[in-house]
């Protein structure tokens, strides 16, 4: 492994990535667009949080290499129409990293997340005409980890809890006001109560320091392993799940908890 940064491999890359586009590439990489790669985007880096869970460094370093193709392939997208290229790509970012550090690249003297917000939120509002103290917020994050976002900006500037009693009392109260709104049978009220209760937990989950998206994704996984080891019981007894009673499956169920993490 080599430890400098090799740009020839950059430079590579960069050709590779015009070629595939040219006449006579990949057929493939000439139809994509820039709507067209936004699932594989978003793929690609849920694949780099699973490398990171299962701590195999080869694999990271793949999955890795394709976020960084989907970079690549949308700064080649944007150089055939003529808005950017990968150089613009990398400049903005360069000069952006330099201005929300003023305290490694300027005299400026202690630094937190609060003032990285705060310089966040004026170079945003500069863009947009507008500005908020709770920072600019990108929309488009799955939803607990938008909840979490907006949480922790709204505790730098001083709206938050004290301490944890207060987000596990309001978890108590948003469940109750759930439960009323199932009485009333209100479509309308269940689904805003709910909404209530995920973004509760997932305040509750920040003073935990636990990730509620991840965790979320370990219980789902949980869940599946579960249900796998369950079919296992049943294909091994020669039985069909579909006529199977909801008391035969718990009782599977039961057992496949006892064989699974």
């Amino acid at each position: 492994m080599k430890n400098e940064f090799d740009g020839s491999e950059w430079l590579r890359l960069i050709e590779t990535m015009k070629i595939l586009r040219s006449p006579g590439g990949c057929e493939w990489d000439i139809e994509q667009t820039h709507q067209s790669l936004k699932p594989y985007l978003i793929e690609e880096a849920y694949e780099v949080l699973d490398a990171i869970d299962g701590g195999d460094d080869k694999e990271l370093a793949e999955e890795l290499g394709d976020v960084l193709l989907q970079v690549v392939f949308h700064a080649q997208i944007a150089m055939e129409r003529k808005a950017f290229t990968i150089t613009d790509v990398l400049k903005v970012l360069t000069d952006k990293l330099i201005r929300r550090h003023p305290h490694v690249f300027s005299d400026s003297e202690g630094y937190s997340y609060r003032q990285w917000e705060e310089i966040k939120a004026k170079e945003k509002a500069k863009d947009s005409g507008k500005s908020s103290s709770i920072g600019e917020i990108n929309k488009a994050l799955p939803a607990l980890s938008l909840a979490r976002r907006v949480q922790e900006n709204a505790s730098v500037v001083g709206f938050d809890w004290g301490e944890i009693e207060g987000p596990r009392e309001k978890l108590n109260e948003e469940i109750e006001e759930l439960d009323s709104a199932i009485l009333e049978k209100d479509k309308k009220k269940i689904e805003e109560e709910i909404g209530d209760v995920l973004f509760t937990v997932t305040n509750l989950s920040r003073f935990l320091d636990v990730d509620p998206e991840a965790a979320l994704r370990k219980s789902t996984e949980k869940f599946l392993n579960r249900f796998h080891e369950m079919e296992s019981h049943i294909e091994k007894h020669g039985l069909d799940i579909n006529n199977m009673t909801i008391d035969e499956l718990n009782h599977l169920w039961e057992i496949a908890k006892e064989g699974t993490n």
